[in-house]
């Protein structure tokens, strides 16, 4: 079993790292994002470059993500677990912090060393404004590095996640290799819209405040085999 979730990501992407991986859609802003394996590695890596180069963080080290489903919620959750850090879902202390612009008030009941903003733009575009005692995440990951490549064990509590993951994907019906169309409304964990169709090797199609006047042409256009819930 995998002691990083990096590892299970990098498995995911390895038969294809060209073709669509996670394609982002927003009903009520319209939005459509689409990327591929290697285009969201690359946002991994520079997140993970972020956390271990300037942050000299790792295994043993804690984050909060107080961040919604979505596309760069996928990089910088997985950027996390690729440097090895634990994500916890309780407040309290932790080592970095991510949080969306209009989440930042929730970001008081945590204490966090560094703190990082995320407007979640279409374009990944930086903020406008930052928040006081946050810095713009787009601005500063783009700095970092394409690759990495140290995927330090994860021990415990990565492995306890992959183990979850999997029985997720079993118990969601998740075929391998399924492209997969999701409602993340309905599903916001991150192990049912992100972890457990990874395990599968699924790629996936993430829905916001879905429209169901969208849904015949979406799973054609996307051709889509599996929707969830």
């Amino acid at each position: 079993m995998a002691d990083n979730i990096a590892r299970v990501f990098a498995d995911a992407i390895a038969p294809d790292p060209t073709r669509p991986l996670l394609t982002w859609y927003d009903d009520a802003s319209g939005e459509r994002t689409e990327l591929s394996g290697a285009t969201l590695a690359n946002w991994v890596a520079k997140t993970a470059n972020l956390l271990v180069d300037e942050l000299a963080l790792g295994p043993g080290d804690t984050a909060a993500v107080l961040l919604p489903p979505h596309w760069q919620t996928a990089a910088v959750l997985l950027g996390c677990w690729s440097a090895g850090l634990t994500v916890v879902e309780q407040p309290g202390e932790v080592d970095v912090l991510f949080a969306a612009a209009d989440r930042v008030t929730g970001a008081d009941a945590w204490s966090a060393g560094d703190r990082y903003a995320l407007a979640l733009h279409p374009f990944a575009l930086p903020l406008r404004e930052v928040p006081a005692g946050f810095a713009d995440y787009v601005t500063e990951v783009r700095a970092h590095g394409d690759h990495f490549g140290a995927y330090p064990p994860g021990g415990p509590t990565h492995a306890a996640l992959h183990a979850r993951a999997t029985a997720r994907a079993a118990e969601l019906g998740i075929t391998p290799g399924a492209r997969v169309l999701i409602d993340v409304d309905a599903l916001p964990d991150p192990v049912d819209w992100l972890l457990a169709p990874l395990t599968a090797r699924a790629t996936l199609v993430l829905c916001a405040h879905p429209d169901p006047t969208h849904l015949p042409t979406r799973t054609t256009t996307e051709k889509t085999t599996q929707t969830l819930p």
